[in-house]
C-alpha cells in the first residue's frame, strides 16, 4: 500500500493508544494506577489478535487478546456497538481476579472492525483478604468474585444490575466504581479515534495497514533472531513461601528464526495462591521479550508467532483449577519474567552484534503490602505501597544499572509521592530512599533498591492492618550475567515498640537499627501496625554483570562515599580497600584482588 498511508495509520495507532492511556490515569483515583502505573491499554483487530500493544505491564498485551478471544466465542452474534465487556476469570484469561479486562468492540458502519482492551488492578475483588491478595487464599474461590465473560455496558448504557452486583461484592465499592468507570473511558476514546481513522481511510485501507504492521513486526523479529547465535540458555527462580521453596526452571532454546520457552522441570502448583495459568505464564515470559528483543519494532501478532511456550499441565506454571492463583503477577508470574529476562540476556551477551543489548534481571521481587482500616477522616481506605513499583535496574554489559531505575516489563512505572500515601492513610514515613549494598555486584554494578519505614499517625483506631505477599525474603532472585551478582534479597521487618509506657511518637530514624523495639521478620500473612510499631521495607536491587573484582576501583570508591556501597562490601567483594581519607589504597587493593582469584582458585580445586 502507499507507504505514506500506512506510515500515518500506524503513527495514528500509537497516539491512539497513548491517549486512552492519559485518560485512564485522569479519571482513576487510585494511587495503583495513576501513580504506579499498573495498567494496560492496547488494541486488537476484529478477530482478537494484538494489533498494537501499549505501555503499562506487558503481561496483559497476550492475555487480552486472548480476553477478546473469549468474549468472542462466548458471545458470538451477540456483540454490539457500545457494548464494553467484563473479565476476570484467571483460568480463561486473565492474570489473577484484582486485573479486570474490560474490552469493547468497535464498529464502523455496523461492522465489528476492532477491539479495544484495558485492565487495572481495582482496589479490591472481594477475597478474604483486602486488596486482591490472598495469601490465605487455600483456592480461587476464596479471592474474590470472578467471571469468564459479563457484559457490563449494552449498547452504550451501563447494565446497573450488573455493576450493583459487583459492587456489592467488594470492600470498597466507590472505588472499584471509579476503577470501571475509569476503564470505560479510556475505552470509549479508543472506540471514538479508532473509528475517526476508519472514517478518514475507509476500512479496507485501515484493514490492510494493520495486516500490513503485523507482517512487518513478524518479518523483523525473525530477522533478527536470524542474527542471533543457535543454542540453549537455563535459568532458574526461587520461591519462598512460610519456609517451603518453590522452583520455575526454563530452558529457552533458539533455532533459526524462532525461540522457544520449555518451562518443564518447574515445582508441581502449590497449596499457597503464588502459581499461575498457562495465559499468565505466556504473558510473562513475552513482558521482558518485548522491549529487550522487540525495543524498535511494534508489538503485536506478528511478534507472537515465532514463540513457543512449553509448559506443564499442573505446574507452578501452568495450574490447573481450583488452585490459587491471587499473588500470581508478584509470584509465577514474575519468575517466568525473571527467567525469561536472564536466558534472553545470556543469548545477546553470546552475540557480538546485539551484546550491548544484554542487562541482567532488573526488578525481582515485587512486595505485595495492601493497607486497610480507617483513615484519619474516618473512612476506610485500601491501597498498595507503590515503591514496589520504583524497582532497581540490572546492570548492562557496559554500564551500572539505574537506582531505583523502574522494571523491564512496565516502562513507565513509578511510586507514588510520600505525600500521596500519607494523604490517603493514617501513617507517618520516617524514611524512604536509596538501601546500601542492594544492588548487585560485578564489575558493572546493579541498580540498588530502596528501603523505607512506616509508622501509624493519627489513626482513629490506633493503626492500621496489612497484607503481605510475594515471594519472600530467602532467596536473591536479581540474577547477573557474566559471573556478576545477584541484587539483594527483600526484607520486611516488623518493628514492636518497647513497652516502656512511652506515648511519645517514634521520630525519623537513620535506618533500621535506629527504629527502637524488637524486631521479627515477616512476609506472609496479615499483620498489624498500631501503636508505636513500625514496618521496615527493603526491596531487591538488579542484578550485576562482570565479575566484582574486575570493576574499576574509582568506581567503588565513589559508590562508598555516595551511601551505595558499604566499606565492608568494597574490601570484601570488590576487593577495593580505601584509606583514612577514602582514597584507593593501590598496593592493597591489588592484593586483596590476588587473594580473591587465589581462595577461589583453591576452592575450585576442593571440589
Amino acid at each position: 500500500m502507499d507507504p505514506m498511508t500506512f506510515s500515518i495509520v500506524r503513527h495514528r495507532l500509537f497516539r491512539i493508544v497513548d491517549e486512552a492511556v492519559i485518560t485512564l490515569k485522569h479519571v482513576s483515583g487510585s494511587a495503583i494506577t495513576n501513580e504506579g502505573h499498573d495498567l494496560m491499554v492496547s488494541l486488537y483487530r476484529a478477530d482478537g489478535t494484538l494489533l498494537m500493544g501499549g505501555v503499562g505491564f506487558l503481561h496483559h498485551l497476550t492475555s487480552a487478546a486472548e480476553a477478546c478471544k473469549a468474549i468472542i466465542r462466548r458471545f458470538g452474534d451477540d456483540i454490539h456497538e457500545g457494548d464494553v465487556f467484563l473479565l476476570n476469570d484467571p483460568y480463561t484469561a486473565a492474570l489473577h481476579t484484582s486485573d479486570i479486562y474490560l474490552v469493547a468492540p468497535i464498529h464502523y458502519e455496523g461492522r465489528l472492525v476492532a477491539w479495544s482492551a484495558c485492565f487495572v488492578h481495582v482496589t479490591d475483588i472481594g477475597g478474604q483478604n483486602p486488596g486482591g491478595f490472598v495469601p490465605q487464599a487455600q483456592d480461587i474461590f476464596t479471592e474474590g468474585f470472578s467471571s469468564p465473560g459479563i457484559r457490563l455496558v449494552h449498547k452504550g448504557e451501563m447494565r446497573q444490575d450488573v455493576l450493583d452486583t459487583l459492587l456489592n461484592m467488594v470492600r470498597s465499592p466507590e472505588m472499584v466504581s471509579l476503577d470501571l468507570r475509569s476503564m470505560i473511558a479510556c475505552n470509549n476514546v479508543a472506540r471514538d479515534r479508532m473509528q475517526a481513522l476508519f472514517a478518514k481511510y475507509g476500512p479496507e485501507t485501515v484493514d490492510a495497514a494493520n495486516a500490513r504492521l503485523i507482517e512487518d513486526s513478524e518479518a523483523l523479529f525473525r530477522a533478527r533472531l536470524r542474527e542471533l547465535p543457535d543454542g540453549e540458555w537455563q535459568s532458574r527462580q526461587y520461591l519462598d513461601v512460610n519456609g517451603e521453596t518453590a522452583r520455575v526452571a526454563l530452558t529457552m532454546t533458539k533455532q533459526g528464526d524462532r525461540l522457544i520457552f520449555d518451562f518443564s522441570g518447574s515445582d508441581p502448583q502449590s497449596a499457597y495462591s503464588i502459581n499461575c495459568t498457562k495465559w499468565a505464564s505466556l504473558g510473562g515470559l513475552f513482558a521482558p521479550l518485548f522491549p529487550l528483543l522487540c525495543y524498535d519494532i511494534t508489538w503485536n501478532e506478528g511478534v507472537i508467532r515465532p514463540v513457543e511456550m512449553i509448559a506443564p499441565e499442573g505446574s507452578i506454571v501452568n495450574c490447573t483449577r481450583p488452585a490459587p492463583v491471587s499473588v500470581a503477577t508478584v509470584g509465577a508470574i514474575q519468575s517466568v519474567n525473571n527467567a525469561a529476562c536472564t536466558t534472553i540476556g545470556k543469548m545477546l551477551a553470546a552475540s557480538e552484534t546485539y551484546r550491548e543489548e544484554a542487562t541482567a534481571v532488573w526488578h525481582a521481587n515485587h512486595f505485595a503490602i495492601f493497607k486497610f482500616g480507617r483513615n484519619q477522616r474516618g473512612g476506610y481506605s485500601i491501597g498498595i505501597l507503590t515503591e514496589t513499583f520504583a524497582g532497581a535496574g540490572g546492570a548492562r554489559s557496559f554500564e551500572d544499572g539505574v537506582e531505583i531505575g523502574g522494571e523491564i516489563p512496565n516502562p513507565i512505572s513509578r511510586m507514588a509521592n510520600v505525600e500521596t500515601v500519607e494523604a490517603a492513610f493514617p501513617v507517618r514515613y520516617l524514611f524512604r530512599r536509596r538501601a546500601p549494598d542492594s544492588g548487585g555486584p560485578g564489575m558493572f554494578r546493579g541498580g540498588t533498591g530502596g528501603e523505607m519505614a512506616l509508622v501509624p499517625h493519627k489513626a482513629p483506631d490506633g493503626g492500621i492492618d496489612y497484607v503481605i505477599s510475594g515471594k519472600g525474603a530467602r532467596h536473591p532472585m536479581s540474577e547477573g550475567l557474566a559471573g556478576g551478582w545477584p541484587g539483594a534479597p527483600n526484607s520486611y521487618v516488623w518493628v514492636k515498640a518497647p513497652d516502656d509506657g512511652s506515648n511519645a511518637p517514634v521520630d525519623g530514624a537513620a535506618g533500621l537499627d535506629s527504629i527502637p523495639g524488637e524486631q521479627e521478620r515477616v512476609s506472609w500473612g496479615v499483620y498489624p501496625l498500631r501503636g508505636r510499631d513500625a514496618l521496615y521495607v527493603r526491596w531487591n536491587g538488579g542484578g550485576g554483570y562482570g565479575d566484582p573484582i574486575a570493576r574499576d576501583p574509582e568506581r567503588v570508591r565513589r559508590d562508598v562515599i555516595a551511601g551505595l556501597v558499604s566499606r565492608d562490601s568494597a574490601a570484601r567483594i570488590y576487593g577495593v580497600d580505601l584509606d583514612g581519607e577514602d582514597a584507593v589504597d593501590r598496593a592493597a587493593t591489588e592484593a586483596r584482588r590476588s587473594g580473591i582469584r587465589k581462595a577461589r582458585l583453591q576452592a575450585e580445586a576442593a571440589e
